[in-house]
C-alpha cells in the first residue's frame, strides 16, 4: 500500500543557523555530539554553529568523518558518544557527515554491529524509537541527507549499504543557504548533480506517489536552472537558495524510491570509496534513463517528457544529452572511465547492485546482463 509521509521539521532561510540552539532547546539536546568532517572544521563553519549554542552548553567534536562515511568512522564516533554521555547529535556538513550520525543515532543507543541494521540484512525492523536525536545542518546542496530517512555507509566488508528507518529522519534540517556559499566549484557541480540525479529517478521510480512527483519535478527545474549559475558565482544568493532547495526537495521525493542509478553508484562507491557519489549518478544516469525509457510506467506517463518540461527541453529524446552536456559544461567526467573505473570490476559492482536496497524500486527490474549493458554504455 502506498506510504506518504512527511515527517520532519525544516528551517530554509539565509542565516537559519542562528536556530540551532533553539531547536536543540526544543528537543532536548543538551550535551551534543558534533559530527563533521575536518574540510568543514578547517572552513570554520563548524564554530559558526558552535557559536550558537547557549552558554554552559558542552559539546564534544568528531571531525574524523570519511569522503564515503565508513563503519570504522561510525565506531570511532559512537565511542565519543557514549565516553561524554551524550543525549544527541548535530550533523554538520555534506552527506557524509549527516549518514555517519544517523549509523551513530542507531548504533550508539543500540547493541550490535552496523550490519545487523542495514536494509538488506533486514535491519529496518530492528531499529527503534531508542535512536539519538539528530539535527541536521547541511554544507553542501546535494544528498539532502537531512531530510531522508536513510543513510548509506560502508561496512568493514566493504559492502556499501543502506540503513533505514523513520526513526533515523533528523529531528530538524537546518538549511541555510549561507553555509554554502564558496562552495569550490568542482564541489558545488558534483553535489548538484547528485541533487538532479534524485529528482529525476525518484519521478522515473514506479510507486504511486503524486505529491513526491511533485516536489521531485520541481526541485528538477530548480537544480537544471541554477547549478551553473551557482558554480559560476559562488555568492549568488539565488542561486544558491534554489540548489539548497533542490537537494531537500529530491531526498524529500525519493522516500518513493530510487533506482538503478543508485545501486550501480552504490556498489561502484563501495568497492571504490573514493569516487564522489554525485559524480557517479551524473555518469550512470543517462543510460539508466534509456533502460527505463521500456518501461511501461515510465513510458504510458510521459516521465521523460515531463522532465524534458521542467528542464526546458524540446523533447523527452533531448533529456540524454542534455544530461552529458550539462555535465560537460560543468567541468565534471562524463564517463567511468574518466574515474578511473576498470571494466574488470563490473561483475563485482554487478553482485553489489543486484543486493542492493535500490534495485527493486526501478521502473524496470535489472537483470545481471542490463547492469552490464549500464555500466558499458557509461563507461
Amino acid at each position: 500500500m502506498p506510504l506518504i509521509q512527511y515527517i520532519t521539521q525544516i528551517q530554509i532561510d539565509f542565516g537559519a543557523i542562528k536556530l540551532l540552539a533553539q531547536e536543540c532547546e526544543r528537543i532536548g539536546i543538551t550535551r551534543p555530539l558534533v559530527v563533521t568532517d575536518a574540510g568543514v572544521r578547517a572552513a570554520g563553519i563548524a564554530q559558526r554553529a558552535l557559536e550558537q549554542f547557549p552558554p554552559g552548553m558542552e559539546a564534544v567534536i568528531y571531525d574524523g568523518t570519511p569522503s564515503n562515511p565508513t563503519e570504522s568512522a561510525m565506531r570511532e564516533a559512537v565511542a565519543l558518544y557514549r565516553d561524554y554521555r551524550c543525549d544527541g547529535i548535530i550533523a554538520i556538513g555534506g552527506g557524509s557527515p549527516i549518514d555517519l550520525a544517523k549509523g551513530v543515532a542507531v548504533c550508539a543507543t543500540h547493541d550490535g554491529p552496523l550490519r545487523q541494521f542495514a536494509a538488506v540484512e533486514g535491519g529496518v525492523a530492528r531499529i527503534t524509537a531508542a535512536t539519538a536525536p539528530v539535527i541536521a545542518v547541511p554544507t553542501t546542496a546535494g544528498t539532502g541527507s537531512e531530510v531522508g530517512r536513510g543513510a548509506v555507509l560502508i561496512l568493514d566488508d566493504g559492502r556499501k549499504v543502506g540503513v533505514l528507518s523513520p526513526h533515523i529522519v533528523p529531528r530538524v534540517a537546518i538549511c541555510d543557504p549561507e553555509l554554502t556559499f564558496g562552495l569550490p566549484p568542482g564541489l558545488t557541480a558534483a553535489t548538484g548533480m547528485d541533487a538532479i540525479a534524485h529528482c529525476m529517478e525518484t519521478f522515473m521510480a514506479p510507486a504511486f506517489n503524486p505529491p513526491a512527483d511533485g516536489i521531485a519535478l520541481d526541485g528538477l527545474r530548480r537544480g537544471w536552472q541554477h547549478i551553473e549559475l551557482a558554480q559560476r558565482e559562488p555568492n549568488n544568493r539565488d542561486a544558491r537558495l534554489a540548489m539548497m532547495s533542490a537537494s531537500t526537495q529530491g531526498a524529500l521525493a525519493f522516500q518513493k524510491g530510487l533506482g538503478c542509478v543508485h545501486s550501480l553508484s552504490h556498489a561502484l562507491g563501495g568497492l571504490m570509496p573514493t569516487l564522489h557519489h554525485g559524480t557517479l549518478n551524473a555518469v550512470l544516469l543517462p543510460a539508466v534513463i534509456r533502460f527505463n525509457a521500456q518501461s511501461p510506467s515510465v513510458r504510458d506517463e510521459d516521465r521523460l517528457g515531463r522532465m524534458a518540461q521542467a528542464m526546458g527541453l524540446g523533447s523527452a529524446a533531448d533529456v540524454e544529452g542534455a544530461i552529458v552536456e550539462k555535465s560537460r559544461r560543468l567541468g565534471l567526467p562524463t564517463g567511468l572511465a574518466q574515474m578511473g573505473v576498470d571494466p574488470a570490476l563490473f561483475p563485482r559492482v554487478i553482485d553489489y547492485a543486484m543486493a542492493d536496497h535500490c534495485h527493486k524500486t526501478n521502473p524496470r527490474i535489472a537483470s545481471p546482463s542490463d547492469y552490464l549493458a549500464m555500466l558499458t554504455e557509461s563507461l
